[in-house]
């Protein structure tokens, strides 16, 4: 195990990439925009590997997902001359939860060298068409089942079509994307064809990915054949063993429970050799047989139990190289794969921000009709929120402005009230222009001089002065003014209450009817894994976050203008008592010194 934990780290990697004479790589086609360096390090492996097939795995860490066309029918790969197109295959390309698998034939790979080619994408059009996915394998492999398809019959990778017979149990987020989920008691089979029949003595390669669920005796592995013609891959109490016939292969450590281990099967015509994560660890002196039966992953009795990627049939005897290199890549733990940043045009923040405004559409694109229905309410939410909160703004500002203007006049008016008498009238209508007219200040301040008016115009002098039941009466409709200005200036704020209390619980409304649906749809489906819930409550918790984007502004708003109103009400009431004060001191009874305007006498 400590030699495959050295393996797995040194596999494939991306770095930075090196640099032409002008300072820039040669780029193979300007109509693509996105480019990655990746370099296959094969330091340790000692033998040449040959022609390899190895698994780049793209995430939201090292790929765009937004620049990249749906489905990556843009991504390309070429070799270090910049102009050979390299064979791939997506095994799958998940752009709402952005990770992709994707596997690219390098040929003639070299043993202890670093071997760079490059991933390009950016082309959401792209005229030209991708090499054939089943290139990505040589005409030595017969047999390539990456368990891709949920719920369904395992299809083959390569041009053969060694599809298995039935529908198999899929295990969500194995090795490399989904695998095999076999249960000790169903197997998965696949007939014989021209491509996989055996002959006498011929070169065989079987590689798969195990992660075993329990401890058992001489659980079946792989099977084909019966009787002394079989040949069977065991596991007894987490030993691997090759068996054939009667004859078995000798006992080594076992292999760890619930931990991805790499075997390899080379049979090279006169044995049939073991390997464990890139090191042979058991041989058995035999050949295969000749046989045309069909080819079985575990077994209706005795079977393996836990899970299988990868599985894979070569007709010739990989080399070591191969194998080591195999059992690399993929890696485990994807401690293999690191990717620098894209050499195209849209690098940085702001492909990121394309990137999640995209998601937010992927997520979108998945929302119900119920979850519809409480956006568009929280939607018209912010319409008419926002359209208070613009127009109430406008209007703070402009009794700001005039209020500003009134106090500058008032500081001069305030010194002689014979403005307020009705021979000066004039003073009183031509006090300040448009500006003032919008002041509150200036509304409660003609309601008092109408007041006083219209008690000391009836001899068309002031002498008789004001007593105190006319300054009571006088200050009773300055604070009806006051209480009209104030609902003038919070009208409309309601709206940005309900808001804010109302947008949140819409929101979690659409939320829980769309998790409820989707569990729903779940349960009478019986379809149970990760990408059949994820879209549908992803969806259902935008109606949440879209009753959050309307409650918060509208808090935050709402604070504010009912902090300048707050203000402006404060001025309005210290206004009044100014202005009754100075009223009661200058319409004063004659002969008396002592009035204060509190009471009659």
């Amino acid at each position: 195990m400590k030699q495959a934990s050295r393996l797995l780290a040194t596999a494939l990697f991306l770095s930075v990439p090196a640099l032409a004479e002008d300072g820039k790589a040669p780029w193979w086609n300007p109509a693509w925009t996105q480019r990655h360096q990746l370099t296959l390090d094969t330091a340790a492996v000692d033998t040449a590997p040959g022609t390899a097939t190895v698994l780049v795995r793209l995430h939201d860490g090292n790929f765009s997902f937004a620049s990249a066309a749906e489905n990556g029918t843009d991504i390309r790969f070429i070799a270090a001359d910049g102009k050979t197109p390299l064979a791939h295959q997506i095994e799958s390309y998940d752009s709402l939860l952005h990770e992709a698998y994707v596997w690219v034939k390098l040929p003639d790979v070299k043993p202890a060298a670093k071997e760079t080619f490059h991933l390009y994408y950016g082309n959401t059009a792209p005229t030209s068409a991708a090499p054939k996915a089943t290139d990505a394998y040589d005409t030595d492999t017969a047999l390539v089942w990456h368990f891709e398809g949920r719920g369904a019959a395992p299809v083959d990778a390569t041009s053969n079509t060694n599809n298995a017979d039935a529908p198999a149990t899929t295990a969500d987020g194995s090795l490399a994307g989904s695998g095999l989920r076999l249960l000790g008691t169903v197997p998965v089979t696949v007939k014989n064809s021209t491509s996989l029949e055996w002959k006498a003595g011929q070169p065989l390669t079987l590689s798969l990915w195990l992660k075993p669920g329990v401890l058992q005796s001489n659980a079946i592995v792989f099977n084909r054949g019966e009787g002394a013609e079989s040949v069977q891959l065991l596991l007894d109490q987490g030993v691997p063993i090759v068996r054939l016939g009667s004859q078995k292969s000798q006992a080594i450590a076992p292999i760890a429970v619930g931990v991805w281990t790499h075997l390899v099967l080379v049979a090279d015509g006169k044995s049939l050799q073991l390997f464990i994560n890139g090191a042979q660890s058991a041989s058995l002196d035999a050949a295969l047989p000749l046989t045309t039966a069909p080819i079985t992953l575990g077994a209706a009795e005795s079977g393996y139990a836990g899970e299988l990627d990868e599985f894979s049939i070569s007709t010739i005897a990989r080399s070591t190289g191969w194998i080591k290199l195999a059992a690399t890549n993929p890696s485990a733990t994807d401690t293999s794969l690191t990717v620098s940043s894209a050499e195209g045009e849209d690098v940085g923040t702001q492909s990121h921000l394309l990137e999640h405004i995209s998601l937010f559409g992927d997520i979108a694109s998945n929302m119900m009709f119920d979850g519809w229905i409480a956006i568009g309410i929280c939607a018209i939410m912010i319409v008419v929120g926002w359209t208070v909160a613009i127009r109430k703004f406008l209007y703070l500002n402009s009794i700001e402005k005039g209020t500003t203007e009134f106090l500058k006049q008032w500081k001069s008016l305030s010194t002689d009230l014979t403005a307020l008498d009705p021979g000066d009238s004039k003073t009183v209508s031509t006090l300040g222009g448009t500006a003032i007219e919008k002041s509150p200040l200036y509304h409660i301040y003609q309601i008092g001089s109408e007041e006083i008016s219209h008690r000391v115009g009836k001899d068309g002098t002031r002498v008789q002065g004001l007593s105190g039941r006319s300054i009571q009466a006088i200050r009773a409709s300055l604070d009806a003014g006051l209480v009209n200005e104030s609902h003038r200036l919070s009208d409309g704020l309601v709206y940005l209450t309900i808001s804010i209390a109302g947008g949140p619980y819409v929101g979690l409304l659409g939320t829980v009817v769309g998790v409820m649906i989707t569990f729903a749809i779940i349960a009478k489906s019986g379809e149970v894994n990760v990408n059949s819930i994820a879209p549908g409550i992803a969806s259902a918790l935008l109606a949440t976050v879209v009753g959050l984007v309307v409650a918060i502004p509208a808090l935050f708003i709402y604070s504010y203008l009912n902090g300048r109103i707050k203000i402006t009400l404060g001025l309005m009431q210290v206004f009044i008592d100014e202005f009754v004060a100075k009223m009661a001191e200058f319409y004063r009874p004659p002969n008396d010194s002592d009035y204060t305007g509190g009471s009659s006498h």
